[in-house]
């Protein structure tokens, strides 16, 4: 009796999931923002949210949960009930960095579905423009002949810029001091108030003041060069190939999301990545968008988590573990 009325409950279950993947989705689905309005994680997330929301046919509602570098809601959704109505677009910071950094209540590959990787942004290495350097070996150079006497700014400590400019200090073997800030925007304000001397931001951060001459671009931390900034060469053509500092953003469920839900969600937002308005808005913001199987995304994520592990034990970054 006792194995009849267990084989009955796996079946039950089985049968509910089975229906809940085939009936999906049949309501609206939260799609967590880990930032505030405005950022390009916000735009990137509304942007091909409102194409998926075309295709699966229910609203995508937008929910900006901002705080600890996007860590505070991703771990609202890893804790989230695992049906496919609660979905985040995070940033590498909070999904790749940031356990490395501080202690976190989630573990990335075990507590979230990976769904696919969205977009990557590159970082590009700007100065102020009262530095004597226009260019990627200049600016080594100028750091080698004063060492210490450099400052590179960050959006903070553990933050993807900071870990990008101490990249460029084991690469290219120079000393320079990091100065961090509480986001971007101060960041930028010094940066043109000649109080820093080097920065590297999302390239669609940048842009306006690089475009408007008030910065002065030195490399993009891709390995291709970017549509948006055609004249600016990436790191590798100015001499560092192994300076990669691409900025990306995924979209993950909970943990324990039926396969079935994932595979929807991967199909929608796959599609919704390859339509052209999607990609021409995404583009003019600096983004490439991506599209992979969560298989891809989930070795993705691996990789990039263990890049900037290395970086931060070889550089000797100050961690709150």
């Amino acid at each position: 009796m006792g194995l009849r009325v267990l084989f009955a409950a796996l079946l039950t279950l089985l049968t509910a999931t089975f229906a809940s993947a085939q009936g999906y989705p049949d309501h609206a689905i939260k799609l967590i923002v880990p930032f505030p309005a405005g950022g390009p994680n916000d735009v990137i997330a509304r942007v091909v949210s409102q194409r998926m929301s075309e295709i699966l046919k229910q609203p995508i509602v937008i929910e900006n949960r901002g705080g600890q570098g996007g860590v505070l809601g991703t771990n609202f959704v890893a804790m989230a009930k695992p049906d496919g109505y609660t979905i985040a677009i995070a940033s590498a910071g909070a999904l790749a960095i940031s356990p490395h950094m501080e202690k976190v209540a989630y573990d990335t590959l075990k507590d979230l579905a990976p769904v696919t990787l969205v977009a990557t942004v590159p970082e590009m290495l700007v100065v102020a423009t009262d530095v004597k350097a226009n260019n990627l070996k200049e600016l080594i150079a100028l750091a080698k002949s004063q060492p210490g006497k450099l400052n590179f700014a960050s959006s903070g400590p553990g933050s993807l810029p900071h870990l990008a400019g101490e990249l460029l200090k084991l690469k290219a073997k120079i000393d320079i001091v990091h100065v961090p800030y509480r986001g971007a925007a101060p960041a930028v304000n010094d940066l043109l108030g000649q109080q820093v001397q080097m920065v590297f931001l999302d390239l669609p951060v940048l842009l306006p003041q690089v475009k408007a001459g008030k910065l002065r671009p030195i490399a993009i931390g891709a390995e291709k060069r970017a549509p948006s900034a055609p004249d600016v060469p990436t790191t590798a053509e100015a001499g560092l190939p192994g300076l990669i500092t691409e900025n990306w953003y995924g979209m993950v469920a909970p943990a324990k999301t039926p396969p079935d839900i994932v595979a929807k969600l991967n199909k929608a937002a796959v599609e919704a990545m390859k339509d052209p308005t999607v990609v021409e808005k995404l583009s003019s913001q600096g983004a490439t968008l991506v599209g992979n199987t969560p298989d891809e995304f989930r070795a993705f994520i691996a990789s990039d988590t263990k890049k900037w592990a290395d970086v931060i034990k070889e550089a000797g970054v100050k961690t709150n573990l």
